[in-house]
């Protein structure tokens, strides 16, 4: 018997692994270590939780080589005459994250058959190592192993080196980071993995600090005696592969049993709220203690629960967990006071020291999070928020092309000669560069105070920095502020004997000139890749945005994406989405040599945006388009013995697991959104078969709906969904008249979770006529615009007056 090093040093007894494996699986609190799911790991935290026009295809190559080692030597924070004493042929790549490690004197390669097949002919192991580029410990294992010689021979050396973009590749990722959580109890990014030549896990784990420490071993001695036990132990090693993947294949089974009907939805959504107002933390918010995460998921589960318990005592529950929690965040330095948009997640619990990375998902879902609190509190303080998460995100991750872009890194150079990134760097600040830069005296103010003087009170600026010693662990942030509102407008206004209005112009001119100064520091690295997924989540933030507040200019922009997913992501000769394409050579769209197909989630995604977007726009063209993508979707991830999708399609013989989703975390479950997908379409189109598909992805995940709803909260709404109907608001008029304009917006204006819009506007060769022919009954009545409102087959007495709509859409 032998044993091999896991997790940081954690002990694991090889021939134990498939026991420990099968153990781990079977405890109820498992979902939580996913709900980080996707972040990196900090070493304290990971058992816790976590085209070119040239016509010379010799100058396109060098051409591409020479673009590549620009982003490159962005990404690794060299300058334009740096000159690499490595470069290895991840150069070659696109994805921003390989690009970083092009320069690395590491033997690495991407994830392919040429690595599979360089493992089996040296009969060497394989070392996996999977990251995304604003990963900040994926950086710190980079400067610390990677770019060591002396590491980067014994990886070459002993091992045939795969890195992966988790981003581009998350069916990889999911197989090994289950192996992962289940045989070391955590889980997160850097994640290091050690394969067979079969490509089956044996050891692995997180971040590896290079050298020894008193508590755990460094890399170097990891990699060693893995070396010396693949010379010694092969074939125990290779057995026990195959052990822990029959393990995982056994252990990540999700089925409904023939026959078998979801469970019943008052039950689950009851227990829902009653997990999350457990984890509930009342003083600032949030479902947790330190670190702290957004979870809009949590928060839709909240507004639509209390929608359909107003006057319930656990409606009013539901609606203070989630307007506090929004509320608390928005104001707190997770919230970016200065350049707008929202980090990651929080390190401490009042939400005030961020971890600095901005990912597209995130700005999605809470755009969508934010309007909602907007429409069910009336409250213009959500709907600016929503308003400002948009405006980042149109300003910062958009592309010419109508795409948007992945993320923003934590790590910056804090100045143009600095040697060293620090994360936070551009966007902290020192209480003598506001005092410096904004030194005017405001007119009437108490004292003769400056706007330097308010602005370091409201935002809680201290001389000595406001970021305490146990939030900064490296003293990257020591004399830093990070932005929180510590005070509301009227006392502080009060405070300096102000009128609120002319405080909120003080403030608002404070932070255009802080904006203006942000932007002439050193840029965090910006991750330009374009995912289809995101860019769906995020086609539904600006369509739900824009139909709320009917700003034309919101819902224009969501079309602008749509369009683009639909040239660049779409492969109109096989129906089928693409994951991710490029920022290339002079702005334009790139892809890669092999594309790589859509998986689950960029179906769903798309999907829910292109109904979201409809119902924002009215233009029939996007359900069409969405009609098409289930039923593609249907045919490439549908489990036919088991029901529910597999996050990925057959074909792809190296990924060894076909898994589904679980958990609702980062984001949404493609099985969660697909599930009330489904249900919208069927109301759409009038195909009863997708509702009773919807039905039977419930039913696939009953069990974890039963005992731990709160790993599956959009699930839960979708169940809710189906137990209570959804209502089909028909607004039948010409689009562009005034009184048709005044019915939809009064639709917009409510929060109805469990609704479709349609418009019928007379065209009765047009797509949603041809799908619902009952539509034809449905006319404008006494030559004003007319609403519908059904529900199970009956409707109401039609209404053309939006008070008279109101009540039907609320009863």
């Amino acid at each position: 018997m032998f044993k091999l090093l896991g997790n940081c040093g954690q002990i694991i007894n090889s021939r134990n692994l498939t026991s420990c494996l099968t153990a781990k699986f079977s405890r109820s609190t498992a979902f939580i270590l996913s709900r980080r799911k996707h972040t990196d790991t900090p070493p304290a935290l990971q058992f816790q939780h976590i085209h070119s026009a040239a016509n010379s295809k010799t100058f396109q190559n060098q051409r591409r080589a020479s673009f590549s080692k620009t982003i490159a030597a962005m990404a690794t924070g060299g300058g334009k005459d740096w000159k690499p004493p490595h470069t290895n042929r991840l150069i070659e790549e696109k994805s921003p994250y390989l690009l970083q490690h092009a320069h690395n004197p590491v033997d690495w390669f991407p994830w392919g058959q040429e690595a599979f097949d360089k493992a089996k002919a040296e009969d060497k192991p394989i070392f996996l190592s999977v990251g995304y580029s604003t990963c900040h410990w994926c950086h710190v294992m980079e400067h610390e192993s990677f770019e060591s010689a002396d590491i980067g021979k014994i990886l070459s050396d002993n091992f045939v080196c795969i890195k992966v973009d988790r981003e581009e590749r998350p069916d990889v990722d999911k197989v090994y980071m289950t192996f992962v959580q289940a045989t070391t109890g955590g889980g997160g990014w850097p994640m290091s993995v050690w394969l067979t030549p079969d490509l089956h896990p044996f050891i692995g784990g997180t971040y590896f600090p290079p050298k020894d420490s008193a508590y755990r071993p460094g890399f170097k001695t990891v990699l060693l005696r893995i070396a010396k036990q693949w010379q010694s132990h092969r074939e125990d090693l290779v057995s026990n592969g195959e052990r822990i993947l029959a393990a995982l294949k056994k252990g990540t089974s999700i089925s409904a049993s023939p026959g078998e009907t979801p469970p019943p939805g008052p039950d689950v959504a009851a227990r829902c709220l009653q997990q999350l107002a457990h984890a509930y933390e009342e003083e600032y918010g949030g479902f947790s203690q330190a670190p702290k995460f957004p979870t809009p998921v949590n928060l839709s589960f909240l507004f639509s629960h209390r929608a359909l318990h107003r006057s319930s005592a656990e409606g009013a529950q539901a609606l203070h967990m989630a307007l506090h929690t929004l509320r608390m965040m928005a104001l707190g330095g997770i919230h970016d006071h200065v350049a707008q948009g929202f980090h990651r997640y929080s390190t401490d619990d009042s939400w005030h020291v961020p971890h600095f990375e901005k990912m597209l998902y995130d700005q999605a879902q809470l755009s969508v999070a934010y309007i909602t609190a907007y429409q069910v509190s009336g409250d213009e303080f959500f709907a600016e928020v929503a308003r400002d998460i948009l405006s980042y995100v149109s300003r910062d991750l958009s592309d010419q092309s109508g795409g948007f872009y992945s993320a923003e890194d934590a790590d910056s150079f804090p100045t143009a000669g600095a040697p060293k990134k620090k994360e936070g760097a551009f966007c902290v600040w020192t209480e003598q560069q506001i005092r410096e830069l904004l030194p005017q005296p405001v007119t009437g103010a108490t004292g003769g105070a400056t706007q330097a003087d308010i602005f370091i009170h409201h935002y809680g600026v201290k001389e000595q920095g406001n970021v305490r010693p146990e939030q900064d662990p490296h003293g990257e942030l020591a004399g830093q502020n990070v932005l929180i509102v510590r005070y509301s407008l009227e006392v502080t206004a009060a405070h300096f004997d102000l009128s609120v209005p002319l405080l909120k112009e003080v403030l608002s001119g404070c932070r255009q000139r802080l904006a203006e100064v942000r932007r002439e520091r050193p840029a965090a690295h910006l991750d330009s890749k374009m995912i289809a997924a995101w860019n769906g989540l995020m086609v539904s933030g600006f369509a739900r945005v824009g139909a709320v507040l009917g700003e034309k200019v919101f819902i224009e922009r969501a079309e602008k994406a749509a369009h683009f997913l639909r040239d660049h992501l779409f492969d109109a000769a096989s129906g089928k989405m693409l994951r991710s394409c490029y920022r290339g050579e002079e702005m334009g769209v790139e892809q890669i040599s092999e594309p790589i197909s859509g998986f689950l989630d960029d179906y769903a995604f798309v999907i829910g945006g292109l109904l979201d977007l409809y119902e924002a726009s009215l233009d029939a063209g996007w359900l069409e388009w969405a009609e098409a993508l289930q039923d593609r979707q249907d045919q490439l991830f549908w489990d036919d013995q088991g029901s529910g999708y597999f996050s990925s399609e057959t074909t792809d013989r190296s990924v060894l697991l076909r898994l589904k989703e679980d958990q609702d975390g980062a984001e949404p479950s493609a099985n969660s959104v697909s599930a009330l997908s489904l249900l919208r379409l069927s109301h759409y189109t009038g195909r009863g078969e997708w509702a009773e598909r919807s039905r039977h992805i419930l039913a696939a995940f009953s069990d974890r709906l039963i005992k731990i709803p709160i790993a599956l909260p959009e699930m839960v709404r979708a169940l809710t969904a189906q137990y209570h109907s959804l209502k089909q608001v028909v607004i039948a008029g010409q689009p562009h008249s005034q009184d048709t304009q005044q019915l939809i917006s009064c639709v917009n204006s409510h929060f109805v979770p469990n609704k479709v819009l349609l418009l019928a506007d007379g065209n009765t060769e047009s797509f949603l006529y041809q799908r619902l022919p009952v539509l034809t009954s449905m006319t404008p009545q006494g030559g004003k615009a007319t609403a519908f409102v059904c529900k199970n087959f009956t409707c109401s007495l039609p209404v053309t007056s939006p008070e008279e709509l109101r009540k039907l859409l609320l009863e």
